[in-house]
């Protein structure tokens, strides 16, 4: 046999079986062999992995990795941590599809959360804009998911009302075209504009769609914290009735830990009835558009009919006396948690100082209440800001993971002073939770982040170190690798890592930040 890698004696963990010695050899980008003491008559690198774990290259369920590799297509932090495999457009937002008159306002209101992308923006369906993103050769693998506030916004526009029965069939035209350019999954952001305007029988008419085309929802339901029973009930309730599996992205509890027993036996029960599946990252605390502070009723029209609310001093009031006192069925994450539990991890000009800053922390410094301080930044800043938020504790947070069946999404996001996630979820969910901490077994670990996340997306060529299947890998020590990114210091890749492959070329970056 020729090879082009091999690697001997690796703890290999192939998203199956248990940990067992091997080697395994590559050739021409795919896995070519695997077994002990393989012959190998010519070999253009043999690695010596005794001690190491050979894994296959992990998938990212969840990434705002949308627009990031238009300005650095080595997706640096996802490499580094082992991911290879990154789910885009989630949350129902994504740069596609959109209308021409549509981009700019697109681009505004995503830049904290994806970045601007190219200064233009050539692409207005969904196949441009894939067609786009594979010119940039990012080096992990994007796939993308069907944006529902994207479909209606280029039907609707930015407007709070329903479709009418032309415009609903129109809506799920374009869910169709979006799955046939090669998107495998249809995300829902229920708390974002303006997919939070849609009632029950607009999803179930996109989930249709989705369900007869075999491809599971993504939503981001309306409501984590105090709502998060019924707003995942809804989607139940959904799927029930359509036939579509469900994967509900970052499962979490927003503020309300005793509704945490209520929420696992509803995901257990739930689970027995339709096919359910949903990811986690393993931190208690969040990161979004700071723009989510604000109520619904506040996003109607668009990024420009927001600002125009913000300049508006009885509009202004409405919105602070809604953020004080809440909205029924509102997650309101101000008050969930509070301005001292919610940094800023993006601010555009001229409030680019305030990034690292906490709500409270901006306050005291311009003498002003919280909830003014929020509005007046995202005033300054056309709305391009960010943040973390916390609102769980570490006890909640594993519980959580504890659950069977989870898979892992970083939801990480390319901010100037990112949440540490974006570093450090792989290391985290294997590194601390299985390989220190004993949660899950080392195994369950890998198969979440590997095949059963292959599985989920109908990835076939991936998820598993087995004969002819891409040679995407990720060689590591298990006695170091573990996540080191903090809220102080996000931007610190975890150490361990030794080789990253994605068919069988080596993609993992020398040059990255360790922890000293």
């Amino acid at each position: 046999m020729h090879a082009d890698l091999v690697f001997r004696a690796a703890q290999l963990a192939d998203g199956e079986q248990l940990v067992r010695t091997s080697d395994v050899a590559v050739a021409e980008g795919r896995i070519a062999a695997i077994g002990e003491r393989l012959p190998v008559e010519s070999c253009g690198e043999e690695v010596d992995a005794r001690g190491l774990l050979l894994c296959p290259g992990f998938i990212d369920m969840h990434a705002h990795s949308a627009l990031h590799p238009f300005l650095d297509p080595r997706q640096a932090p996802k490499v580094a941590q082992g991911f290879t495999t990154e789910v885009i457009c989630p949350d129902g937002l994504g740069p596609a599809p959109v209308t021409p008159d549509g981009r700019a306002e697109r681009r505004r209101y995503l830049s904290a959360l994806e970045g601007p992308g190219p200064e233009e923006w050539p692409w207005g369906s969904l196949a441009d804009y894939l067609a786009a993103l594979e010119a940039t050769h990012a080096v992990t693998s994007l796939v993308a998911s069907v944006p529902h506030s994207a479909v209606r916004e280029v039907v609707l526009g930015p407007a709070k009302r329903p479709p009418d029965d032309t415009e609903l069939r129109r809506m799920q035209d374009e869910v169709t075209a979006g799955f046939r350019a090669g998107a495998r999954m249809l995300s829902f952001g229920l708390i974002y504009a303006p997919g939070l305007y849609a009632d029950t029988g607009e999803l179930i008419a996109l989930a249709q769609v989705a369900a007869d085309e075999r491809v599971p929802l993504m939503p981001h339901v309306r409501n984590e914290g105090a709502g998060v029973l019924d707003a995942i009930g809804e989607f139940v309730r959904i799927a029930e009735r359509t036939g579509a599996a469900l994967h509900l992205s970052h499962l979490k509890l927003v503020g309300s830990p005793h509704l945490l027993d209520s929420l696992l036996l509803l995901i257990a029960d739930a689970a027995q009835r339709i096919d359910l599946s949903f990811d986690h990252y393993p931190y208690g605390a969040g990161s979004t558009l700071l723009s989510a502070l604000l109520p619904p009723w506040a996003f109607d029209g668009g990024p420009a009919a927001i600002l125009g609310r913000l300049r508006d001093r009885a509009e202004r009031l409405r919105i602070l006396r809604d953020i004080e006192n809440g909205l029924p069925g509102w997650e309101n994450l101000f008050a969930a948690c509070g301005p001292a539990q919610i940094t800023i991890t993006e601010a555009g000009r001229p409030r680019a100082a305030d990034v690292g800053m906490t709500i409270e922390q901006i306050a005291a410094e311009r003498c002003a209440e919280p909830s003014v301080a929020v509005l007046d930044l995202l005033t300054d800043t056309d709305l391009n800001a960010g943040m973390v938020d916390h609102y769980a504790t570490e006890e909640v947070v594993r519980a959580i993971f504890t659950l069977p069946g989870a898979l892992v999404g970083s939801d990480g996001i390319f901010n100037a002073r990112p949440h540490p996630r974006l570093y450090g979820t792989a290391a985290r969910v294997l590194g601390r939770y299985a390989l220190r901490d004993g949660l899950v077994t080392t195994e369950e670990a890998v198969v979440r982040l590997t095949s059963r996340a292959a599985d989920r997306l109908g990835l076939r060529d991936r998820g598993r170190v087995a004969p002819g299947l891409r040679a995407d890998l990720v060689l590591l020590d298990p006695d170091s690798f573990i996540d080191t990114a903090t809220y102080e210091r996000p931007c610190q890749a975890p150490p361990g890592v030794r080789r990253v492959l994605v068919a069988g070329r080596d993609v993992l970056e020398p040059d990255l930040p360790h922890p000293q």
